[in-house]
C-alpha cells in the first residue's frame, strides 16, 4: 500500500522502534564524547543531562504533532500549518543543512575509525566507499533501509549495553585498567569534577546537542509506518528513557571507569576503555560497532533529507529534481542532492583533516537547534489552536506545555548564543548564521513571489 505522497507503508513496528533507537545513539556519542571529556572533564555529564531534558520535551512535542497528523514532511508540514509557509521553507532547508554537515562529520568519523586498522589507506577513499554503500541502500528501497537500520541499531544497543554492564562491574569492584583503578573517585581525583571550570561545560552544549541529533527521524518515518498512532507513541517513549540510560549513563560511567585525561578526540572513548582492558579483540569489536554507528547516521541522513526535500519540491520550494520518485517509491532526487554535498565534505576533510569533524558538527548543530525549535513552537501553536476549539488535541501530549516549551526554546537560544565564546570551530559556525539567514531569506523571496503569482485573481 502507498500513501498519497507516493510512499509505501513498508516500515513495521520492529523497524520503527529500532530507527528510533538508532537515531538516539550516534557518532556524537561514540566519537565526540572522547574529545569533550578531555576538554570539559567529568562535569560533561551535566551538559548531557541538560541537553537530554531538552530532547525529552522535543520528542514529546514531536509525538503530539505526529499523532495530530502523521506525514513524511514532518516538521516542514507542521511549520506550514502552525507558523506559516516561510517557516516551513526555512526549517526545511536548515534541516537539510543539519544533515548535509552531519553526513560530512560521519564520513570523517568513519575514516578515523578505519585508520585504526589501516593507517596507510587513504581516508578520503574510505569516506567515498562508505558513502557509496549507504547511497545504494537508500536508492534500492525503504524496506531495505529499515532492515539495515534495524541491525545497525541492534549492534549499537548491544555494544552500549555491554559497556554499561562491564563498566558497572569495573566500578563496583574497583578493578584496575592500565594502572588506574575504576571507581567513583575518578570523577573528582584528577583535578576535580570541574577541572577546567564550569564555563567550559557550558561551552560544550553545542557539541552535546549535536550528539542528540537525529532523534527526530522517527517523525519523518511516521509517513511510512503502519499504524503510526499506535507505533509512534511507544517508540518516542522508548527513545526518552534510552537517552537517560545510553547517553547520560554512558558518559557518567566513562568518567568513573578511567580518568577523564585518558580520553581524546582521535579515538572513540568506548574503544579506549576496551583497549585498556587488555583485550585487543574487544577494542576491535567496539571499533566495528562505532563504524556501523556512523554508517547508520549517514543512512538516516540520506533517508530523512530525501523525504524532506521531496515534500518541499512538491510545493515548489526545492529544485524539481528533488521531487522525483522511483518505481520503488524512493525519492531519489533529494537523496542524490544530499549525497553530492557529502562528496564535497570529503574535499573539506582533505584540506583540514584535523578540524573537519568539529567544523561540520558545529554547523550541523545550527540545523538541529532550528529543527528542535520548530517542533516545539509548532506544538505550542497546536495547543493554542486546540484551546480555541479549532482542532482536537491528540491524547499523547507534551507535559507542562506551554511553559516547558518556552523553557526549551530559551535553552536552545542559549546554546547558539554561547557559540562565539567557545572554540574557533564553533565561532566559524556562529558567523555562518548571517550568511544562512540572508541566503534563506533570498530564497524565500523568490519562492514566495512565485507562490503569490500562482494564486488566481478573483
Amino acid at each position: 500500500m502507498k500513501t498519497d505522497e507516493g510512499y509505501s507503508h513498508a516500515l513495521g513496528n520492529r523497524q520503527v522502534q529500532m530507527i528510533a533507537i538508532g537515531g538516539a545513539i550516534g557518532v556524537g556519542l561514540f566519537l565526540g564524547a572522547g574529545g569533550r571529556l578531555h576538554a570539559a572533564g567529568p562535569a560533561l555529564v551535566l551538559s548531557y543531562a541538560a541537553a537530554g531534558l531538552a530532547a525529552f520535551f522535543v520528542m514529546r512535542a514531536l509525538g503530539e504533532l505526529v499523532l495530530y497528523k502523521p506525514t513524511s514532511g514532518s516538521f516542514v508540514d507542521y511549520a506550514a500549518d502552525f507558523v506559516g509557509p516561510w517557516a516551513a521553507f526555512a526549517s526545511g532547508w536548515m534541516y537539510w543543512i543539519n544533515w548535509a554537515f552531519t553526513g560530512i562529520a560521519e564520513l570523517t568519523a568513519i575514516s578515523i575509525y578505519v585508520s585504526m586498522w589501516a593507517p596507510q589507506f587513504p581516508r578520503w577513499l574510505t569516506a567515498l566507499i562508505a558513502l557509496a554503500f549507504v547511497l545504494t541502500v537508500n536508492l534500492l528501497s525503504v524496506r531495505l533501509f529499515g532492515e539495515l537500520e534495524f541491525w545497525f541499531a541492534l549492534l549499537k544497543v548491544v555494544a552500549i549495553c555491554a559497556f554499561l554492564v562491564i563498566g558497572l562491574v569495573l566500578v563496583i569492584f574497583g578493578l584496575d585498567l592500565g594502572g588506574n583503578s575504576a571507581g567513583i573517585a575518578n570523577l573528582t581525583a584528577h583535578g576535580g569534577f570541574f577541572p577546567h571550570g564550569f564555563p567550559v561545560v557550558l561551552m560544550s552544549l553545542q557539541s552535546v546537542i549535536f550528539a542528540y541529533a537525529s532523534i527526530e527521524v522517527i517523525g519523518i518515518a511516521a509517513g511510512e509506518t503502519k499504524n503510526p498512532r499506535q507505533v509512534i507513541p511507544r517508540a518516542i517513549n522508548g527513545v526518552i528513557w534510552r537517552i537517560a540510560i545510553f547517553y547520560i549513563g554512558s558518559v557518567l560511567l566513562l568518567g568513573m571507569v578511567l580518568p577523564w585525561t585518558s580520553y581524546g578526540p582521535d579515538q572513540s572513548p568506548f574503544v579506549t576503555v576496551f583497549a585498556a582492558l587488555g583485550a585487543p579483540w574487544a577494542a576491535d569489536a567496539m571499533n566495528l560497532v562505532v563504524i556501523t554507528a556512523a554508517l547508520s547516521s549517514c543512512n538516516s541522513g540520506l533517508y530523512s533529507t530525501g523525504r524532506i526535500l521531496r515534500a518541499m519540491a512538491r510545493k515548489g520550494e526545492a529544485p524539481a529534481f528533488a521531487g522525483l520518485l522511483s518505481s520503488r517509491h524512493v525519492p531519489y532526487g533529494g537523496i542524490l542532492i544530499t549525497a553530492t554535498v557529502f562528496v564535497a565534505g570529503v574535499v573539506l576533510y582533505y584540506f583540514v583533516p584535523e578540524r573537519a569533524f568539529n567544523i561540520a558538527t558545529a554547523i550541523a548543530s545550527l540545523g538541529v537547534v532550528t529543527t528542535w525549535g520548530t517542533l516545539v513552537l509548532c506544538q505550542i501553536r497546536l495547543r493554542r489552536a486546540a484551546m480555541q476549539g479549532l482542532l482536537e488535541r491528540p491524547p499523547f501530549r507534551m507535559p507542562g506545555s506551554p511553559y516547558t516549551g518556552w523553557l526549551t526554546l530559551g535553552f536552545l537560544a542559549l546554546v547558539v548564543l554561547l557559540m562565539p565564546f567557545a572554540d574557533a570551530d564553533q565561532r566559524i559556525a556562529f558567523f555562518c548564521i548571517p550568511l544562512l539567514v540572508v541566503t534563506i531569506a533570498a530564497g524565500w523571496r523568490i519562492v514566495g513571489s512565485r507562490h503569490r503569482a500562482e494564486v488566481p485573481v478573483e
